[in-house]
């Protein structure tokens, strides 16, 4: 039997996001700041808290933007987490909503893809550094940006 990687749900981050800041115009670029005022982490393998005062820098060539967001998250028994959670958005004419049971967690006519990274040294929460993870983000209104994290195995 051939290999095919496998995706494992482990939680998802709901990030509660205030207005874009314009930082500027380059050659065919255009740079905002959105800062992340809160928000909620939850799943089978993680729960917890957004902290506000992380963002994301988004920059956007054409249609594509790319997407750098650091923020920190608490986990239920404390614990620190930092993530910087890098990904792309587009229009994809193509493609249909996307679900996970009856969840959907892409929306039609959208690719909004990211590869988040974990850092602490909590010892419950060390699999989060040693793991690579696929986030499918998804818009809920103009002041949530939903991610929801699956583990690669």
């Amino acid at each position: 039997m051939p290999f095919a990687p496998a995706l494992d749900f482990v939680f998802e981050i709901r990030a509660e996001v205030a207005a874009p800041l314009h930082i500027g115009h380059g050659d065919g670029e255009r740079t905002v700041f959105i800062p992340i005022t809160g928000g909620s982490v939850d799943g089978p393998r993680l729960r917890g808290t957004v902290l506000p005062g992380g963002g994301d820098w988004n920059s956007t060539r054409g249609e594509v933007s790319e997407l750098e967001a650091r923020y920190l998250i608490r986990a239920e028994d404390g614990a620190v987490i930092d993530i910087v959670n890098r990904g792309y958005y587009r229009p994809d004419p193509g493609s249909a909503d996307q679900f996970d049971g009856e969840l959907r967690v892409a929306e039609a006519g959208h690719y909004f893809r990211t590869s988040p990274v974990f850092r602490t040294d909590a010892p419950a929460h060390r699999w989060l550094a040693g793991t690579v993870f696929v986030g499918l983000a998804r818009t809920e209104g103009e002041q949530v940006i939903a991610i929801r994290v699956y583990a690669l195995r």
